[in-house]
């Protein structure tokens, strides 16, 4: 349902919470924002590929059992 939400917005509307977003947060801040962002999904990408081939080796040993 909230994903439904997201598809309904216009151009108008990005354009006004981009003005807003300039306007709470600064010129200068949001670079640092966008940069923090990033390093915190690029760590969650490789913390969730550390975690597959444990999860693999758990589901071929239950598949031998």
């Amino acid at each position: 349902m909230s994903l439904g939400i997201f598809l309904m917005i216009g151009a108008w509307q990005y354009i006004i919470i981009g003005v807003v977003v300039l306007l709470l947060f600064g010129g200068k801040k949001i670079p640092e924002l966008m940069k923090g962002l990033g390093s915190g999904i690029k760590e969650f990408k490789d913390a969730s590929k550390e975690d597959e081939p444990t999860t693999d080796k758990k589901v071929e040993d239950n598949k031998q059992s």
